[in-house]
């Protein structure tokens, strides 16, 4: 093996050869296209290219390719240091949330293995439970974060991802498992498959829920906070403002959910094996006869912290990473849990989409320094109001669902704002306006892993390379919602939306212009 053999065996590890020489043919075109083509074209070739990391996430993390492509257009200008700093300081709170929170939940998966699994056991019919999944992440996505709630339904998919392979590994339920490794399933492989499937379809419909709920107030999503600032909306007032959309989408996407999982639609319908509910029943019955004082006390712990976490996310006492870390410290000190080696397990899941989310960070300055969403922002700010709102909702969509919806929303509201300002748009109008920004960067969004942190978080954790979750399959299997959401959103924003704020306005429930 010579030197460039060599180089080419390390490079990205065990990454297929076609993709290694992809990203290094990729990493000599960028200077090329940049300074001999056009700034402009550069910029979506690398938007283009980043998008590929992540859907080649199974075979190898998006941090180290997406990470090289990030650097190298930071060197050649596209971007500048100090602007990625500034993207990364305006969504610090997203980066506290995820070093702190999703470590947080970690230390709360006894209880939620616990919960979890009475539900699962005590809910027979699929239907219902997809239902339960869908609409209880859109209920708490609500009111807390997204990637809390994702977050929430990783870590109940390893738990019993985990009981049912360390059994079907021939292997007792307090023996150590690694989970990765199915070359002593046996004879179980079969049934491994079905739970997986299974599983999918959970992960599945929890995450577009959260995409349900997260639309509805301003609290859901980080975007709903800068559009409702902007506006000048408080709670009730954007919750009202919303309602004309979201109440036909949470009604369309509880039917789509129905739908897809009655007729076996778009990979969904799998049951939970009838062999897999033995295991996880006899589970549950071993850890209750086996549980003391002490493990009871554990779950009373969890479960205060629990309280603790949901009501200071609801009332936003303080930045969400900082009630994550509040999290860890009590269910830490109140549990026992005080080596440092235990305290770094919970962040083996969280850093490296951290870091990933700030190499994303860094595409997302060039997209502003290189003006990629100019050309689109300026056509829809010149046509007439009649086709405005139409306009902002499916640019707002598109875009959403190959970038970031909340740095889509935050350049469209602010352009919207400026043409307020200027009298180009009437303060009715802008209203209209920012309702079809805050709903078509939340729903169409759903298209794509990366339209939405939420979802790009669940194909880069460690449960979605266990149950075969990749990036063109969550694109497959999110496509029935996003047809649904994106027509049933449109059609909501272009006929519902003016007559109902005129009647939400004519009987109070929100302040007219």
């Amino acid at each position: 093996m010579n030197y460039s053999q060599a180089f080419l065996k390390n490079f990205l590890g065990s990454s297929p050869d076609w993709y290694k020489l992809a990203i290094v043919g990729f990493l000599v075109l960028n200077p090329i296209l940049f300074f001999c083509v056009s700034p402009f074209v550069a910029g979506w070739v690398l938007v283009a290219e980043f998008i590929l990391t992540l859907a080649m996430a199974l075979k190898c993390y998006p941090l180290q390719p997406g990470g090289l492509l990030a650097i190298e257009a930071v060197m050649i200008g596209m971007t500048h240091p100090e602007h990625v700093k500034e993207e990364i300081m305006a969504n610090f709170e997203v980066i506290l949330l995820l070093m702190f929170m999703v470590a947080g939940i970690y230390f709360m998966k006894q209880l939620l293995l616990f919960i979890f699994t009475k539900l699962l056991l005590n809910i027979r019919s699929k239907l219902v439970l997809s239902l339960s999944f869908s609409l209880s992440a859109a209920f708490l996505s609500a009111f807390l974060d997204a990637l809390t709630v994702v977050a929430v339904i990783i870590s109940v998919g390893m738990g019993f991802y985990g009981v049912y392979h360390k059994v079907a590994s021939g292997k007792q339920f307090d023996d150590s498992d690694d989970i990765n490794d199915d070359k002593h399933i046996g004879n179980s492989r079969e049934t491994l498959e079905e739970f997986r499937a299974f599983l999918r379809s959970l992960m599945m419909h929890a995450a577009v829920g959260t995409a349900l709920g997260g639309v509805m107030t301003m609290v859901g999503e980080p975007q709903n906070l800068i559009i409702a600032e902007q506006a000048k909306w408080g709670f009730g007032e954007f919750f009202f403002r919303m309602t004309p959309v979201t109440v036909p989408i949470l009604i369309c996407g509880a039917l789509t959910c129905l739908v897809v999982e009655k007729f076996r639609l778009f990979g969904y319908g799998a049951k939970l094996p009838r062999k897999v509910w033995g295991v996880l029943a006899k589970f549950d019955r071993n850890r209750q006869l086996k549980m003391n004082n002490q493990e009871r006390v554990k779950l009373v712990i969890q479960a205060l912290v629990g309280v603790w976490l949901v009501v200071g996310l609801a009332f936003h006492l303080a930045a969400v990473g900082l009630i994550g870390l509040s999290v860890i410290i009590l269910c830490t000190s109140a549990c026992g849990i005080t080596s440092e080696h235990a305290l770094g397990k919970a962040f083996e899941e969280s850093l490296p989409f951290t870091a990933l989310l700030v190499v994303f960070f860094s595409v997302v300055a060039v997209i502003v320094d290189q003006h990629l969403f100019a050309p689109i922002i300026d056509l829809v700010l010149s046509a007439s109001e009649d086709v405005q709102l139409m306009l902002f909702y499916v640019f707002n969509g598109v875009l959403s669902a190959i970038s970031d919806n909340v740095f889509v929303a935050t350049v469209y509201i602010n352009e919207a704002k400026a043409a307020l300002e200027q009298q180009i748009i009437s303060p009715h109008q802008f209203e209209l306006i920012a309702v079809a920004i805050n709903t078509g960067t939340n729903l169409p969004s759903v298209a794509t892993p990366n339209g939405q942190a939420a979802f790009l978080f669940l194909l880069t954790s460690s449960l979605a390379p266990l149950i075969r979750l990749s990036y063109g399959r969550m694109v497959y299997m999110a496509l029935p919602y996003t047809i649904v959401l994106s027509l049933v959103g449109l059609f909501a924003v272009e006929f519902l939306l003016p007559a109902m704020t005129q009647f939400l306005a004519q009987i109070g429930l929100i302040t007219p212009v």
